[in-house]
């Protein structure tokens, strides 16, 4: 497989330098940033997420003020305990994007994420004990215990909320399947551990956080097609 700091001169070679390249990383928050950070903003990033998927996210964006009106600021507790006569208004109110699939899970995730916080002091503290370098257990866990977080969903989510991670875009999915570690984009578990396995062979070259090495491999991907 590739190492690290060629596919880094790749990235900086098409995006035209490393200036570039570093300018264009995504943010990656402490672990006390994310013990600091309330569940109901966890909520709340989730089903931002849900709720993207599909549309435009501006559209989501917009209506999302309305979103946190409706639902008590997502305080978890609150959206756990939803009724289903709450569950009706909630589609009847024409600010918000009507999908009953999507506002059903308001309410299992808030009891996801009241369920993975207890024992950690919060959400936030489970997802800072959470190694990067099984991450994709970490999806896993939250498309089996939570709704909707299948797909792409559970890995945006995380990376919306600052937690490490790498994502399965198009791209990277081209340099991984170039350097013969998939064949197809992945969806087994031996294909996930063969991802998970790759990315931590490029962590251990470069000590960068999974999130910024996920972008560069994107941006290297016009030597991979």
């Amino acid at each position: 497989m590739i190492h690290f700091d060629e596919l880094y001169a790749t990235a900086c070679l098409h995006k035209g330098g490393s200036q570039i390249v570093e300018a264009s990383l995504p943010q990656l928050r402490s672990d006390q940033a994310l013990i600091d950070t309330s569940d109901a903003f966890y909520l709340s990033t989730m089903m931002r997420r849900i709720f993207r998927a599909g549309l435009k996210h501006s559209v989501i964006d917009a209506k999302w003020p309305a979103f946190e009106k409706a639902l008590n600021q997502f305080n978890p507790t609150v959206c756990a305990h939803m009724t289903d006569e709450k569950l009706d208004e909630l589609m009847g109110n024409r600010d918000l994007v009507r999908h009953l699939g999507k506002m059903k899970a308001i309410r299992i995730n808030a009891s996801l994420v009241l369920n993975l916080g207890q024992g950690h002091g919060g959400f936030g503290a489970f997802l800072a004990q959470w190694p990067p370098s099984e991450i994709v257990d970490l999806w896993r866990k939250l498309k089996k215990e939570g709704a909707q977080l299948g797909g792409i969903s559970g890995a945006y989510f995380l990376r919306m909320a600052g937690k490490d991670t790498f994502l399965l875009t198009d791209d990277v999915v081209a340099v991984l399947r170039a350097q013969g570690v998939i064949d197809k984009a992945p969806t087994s578990m031996s294909a996930m551990a063969a991802v998970q396995g790759a990315f931590n062979q490029w962590q251990e070259q470069c000590g960068r956080p999974y999130c910024e090495i996920s972008r560069i491999a994107s941006m290297a991907v016009a030597s991979f097609q």
